[in-house]
């Protein structure tokens, strides 16, 4: 049978990102003609009013044949297809897979038949596990060309009609935006829209799906004036609708080493700001994808270039863009540095790690330079235009193993600044304005390197504008964003090496049975991973709460185990002490007005994503069940969840377009975090039940979701 192919411009033809991927199944699927027959009529009375009568399409719904069909199924087991179908119809909105296994089976034969497939004496299954033991084949020889442009075909209004970024805009931007990776330059991950709110979240529903490439990334969108662009794997910027998913423009760099895991980009005038994974930043035109520049970074060791990544979206600043640069073992360390946006050339550079016989240089226990290292910077930096300051966390270093012991001299320390710090930098000049360091001489690989948040708080009856940030251990910290001086700490009380934190100066007492030695084995808590690691917080102004995304879990160091740091021990996996519940994740709430720990919910597994918060009094946050869910911001309540087919990998961001709030998520993506979670689970020990894969894996897509 011949494929039905629709005409015209396909809603789902603009998802070319990428070539097939196999599924794992092996067996085809097949079906009865009495099942087709039955699913023909059943397609035709459920179905054909939002997916045509010919499943060509209409108004958002996409085609189920033809283009769209292969670049969404094929490949992929037929319980994937199986796990959307059963999310429809939407009504009724409370009962979802309410049609019946036998119905949605039929009406799945129905559209495997029009996509060419032919029935047979075996009967599609009903069962879902059995549907995940069945693949879609690819279709031979249609592999599609992953560098093939795409055509804007009948969307040009939508980009004409965008209007440049401008500085204006950045520090104020419309709540139907989502500008920053943070949402606004202070990174709250808020949004004062409420649309969706507690009383009609419940009826939030799917508005459409778009498919990406599979690989190694955590892309976070931003959306300017109904367009959304997303930096997703291998080095691809998308322009999509950002009210239906179609690919508006699409570019694709050709990097010189293999793609890296990144967050996102920025944007600024008439430009999409993106770094690459071999150490460059382009400019490309927003309306197009075109490129306007490209600006190669020259690292101080060029002969370890493939050591030196670009994680983080840059920052925009006026006329500069910033961005940060990670290096874990390499000689002298991370940096940022700044670039003209018009030019394209670099105008100056900071960096992380103190150079002998500079400020803080003799903070490194007498090391020289060139054994110096870490200093990565991972996260976007934050932005506060009354002050003109920019604030960067700064990471640890690996090469732990020289800043053990003391050496026997007087006029050094082994703090080794300025890892662990927040450091304000003047944007214009990348002169360096205060620091502070919330952990010296980290032997455990535990970050405070997150986003920092700027917030305007009460301090002993005194409303003062801090920078806060809450690190692997999830301590939170505020600091005057004016001066650094140290204001409080907040303990989640998921950690256990530091025993004390002094009121006045913020410095940590540690306790010694966690200081690292090979003869003495000791449980360190949380992992190297974090109690919290680069999925963003939420900072909301109503509530006055921080929201913070928790994974319980611990670590082994001893004789045995990885050589992640160079102190000697190695590093294992440990079974959390306090996880016999199953409980492995959490999501808490602080109370920072106050400085007290506010809410909190337990829940079986960790948070995956960032989390998001609205005017609407709602906090979103993604888990690896795989699912979205809503809850009340004031106390927890879990109030909307939908079910996923891949694990949620990025943060969460919301917008409106043309008087309608949507909710997106990328899911199906790798990363860092997404990587030890299946450590962190590991760790619940034996006999609990965890839903490690309790859904068909669907493969990397963005999810959008609008009432």
């Amino acid at each position: 049978m011949t494929l039905t192919r629709p005409t015209g411009f396909l809603w789902g033809l603009v998802l070319v990102l990428g070539p097939w991927q196999s599924g794992s199944a092996a067996t085809s699927p097949g079906f009865t003609p009495d099942q087709s027959v039955a699913g023909r009529a059943d397609y035709r009375k459920h179905c054909a009013s939002c997916h045509g009568p010919q499943l060509e399409g209409e108004h958002i719904s996409p085609p189920l044949v033809g283009t769209r069909f292969d670049l969404s199924w094929r490949g992929k087991s037929v319980g994937v297809l199986a796990f959307h179908l059963r999310r429809m119809p939407p009504e009724p909105i409370d009962a979802p897979g309410g049609l019946g296994d036998k119905t949605y089976s039929n009406i799945l034969a129905h559209i495997l038949e029009a996509n060419g497939f032919e029935a047979g004496e075996e009967a599609l299954p009903s069962d879902l596990e059995a549907l995940n033991e069945l693949t879609i084949p690819n279709l031979a020889g249609a592999e599609p060309d992953p560098d093939a442009p795409v055509v804007a075909a009948g969307q040009s209004e939508l980009l004409n009609s965008l209007t440049a970024v401008t500085d204006e805009m950045l520090r104020s931007p419309s709540p139907d935006d989502w500008l920053h990776t943070g949402g606004t330059y202070d990174s709250q991950t808020f949004s004062p829209l409420k649309q969706i709110n507690r009383e009609n979240v419940e009826y939030l529903t799917l508005a459409w799906r778009a498919p990406l490439r599979d690989g190694t990334s955590m892309p976070m969108p931003v959306i300017h004036q109904g367009v959304m662009f997303l930096h997703t794997f291998p080095d691809t910027v998308l322009a999509l609708d950002a009210s239906n998913g179609q690919v508006l423009w699409r570019y694709q760099y050709a990097s010189a080493s293999g793609s890296s895991q990144k967050m996102g980009l920025a944007l600024h005038g008439d430009k999409v700001l993106v770094p690459t994974s071999d150490l460059h930043v382009l400019a490309l035109r927003a309306k197009t994808g075109e490129l306007i520049w490209d600006h190669e970074i020259v690292p101080e060791t060029p002969a370890m270039r493939t050591a030196y990544n670009l994680r983080s979206p840059p920052l925009v600043v006026g006329d500069k863009v910033i961005q940060g640069v990670t290096a874990s073992f390499v000689p002298k360390g991370g940096f940022a540095l700044a670039i003209d946006i018009n030019s394209g050339k670099e105008v100056w550079r900071f960096n992380t790690i103190a150079r002998p016989g500079e400020p803080f240089g003799d903070s490194w226990n007498d090391v020289p330079m060139e054994k110096r290292s870490g200093g990565s910077v991972w996260h976007q930096g934050s932005y506060d235009a009354e002050l003109n300051l920019i604030y960067f966390g700064i990471a640890p270093t690996y090469d732990t193993g020289p800043l053990v012991h003391p050496v026997d001299n007087e006029s050094v320390n082994s703090n080794a600044l300025y890892t662990n710090c927040t450091v304000a930098i003047n944007p214009d000049t990348g002169e360096l304005v205060w620091h502070y360091q919330h952990l010296a001489n980290d032997q455990w690989d535990l970050d405070w390197v997150f986003e920092r948040q700027i917030v305007n708080v009460p301090v002993d009856g005194v409303t003062r504008k801090v920078v806060m940030n809450v690190g692997k251990m999830a301590i939170l910290e505020a600091l005057d964003a004016a001066t650094g001086e140290y204001l409080f700490s907040v303990d989640t009380g998921v950690q256990n090496v530091i025993t004390a934190i002094d009121p006045e100066t913020g410095a940590k007492t540690i306790d010694p049975e966690k200081w690292p030695d090979v003869n003495r084995p000791a449980t360190i808590c949380p992992s190297a991973s974090g109690a919290r690691s680069w999925p963003p917080t939420s900072y909301s102004p109503v509530t006055k709460f921080v929201y913070v995304p928790l994974t319980e879990s611990c670590m082994l160091m001893g004789p045995k185990g990885f050589r992640l740091l160079t102190s000697g021990v190695g590093i294992s996996g440990a079974t959390h002490p306090d996880v016999a519940d199953g409980m492995a994740g959490r999501l808490q709430a602080i109370d920072v007005a106050n400085q007290k720990l506010a809410w909190n919910r337990d829940q079986v597994t960790p948070p995956s994503t960032g989390l998001l918060t609205t005017g609407g009094g709602l906090l979103f946050s993604g888990d690896l069940e795989p699912s979205l869910k809503a809850f009340d911001d004031s106390n927890g309540e879990l109030l909307w969840q939908a079910k996923l087919d891949d694990a949620p990998s990025s943060s969460v961001v919301t917008y409106k377009v043309e008087g309608k709030q949507y909710v997106a998520v990328v899911v199906g993506m790798r990363n860092f975090h997404i990587d030890a979670l299946s450590g962190a689970l590991a760790g619940l020990g034996p006999g609990i039940d965890v839903p490690r894969n309790r859904s068909p894996k669907g493969g990397a897509a963005i999810w959008v979701f609008g009432l």
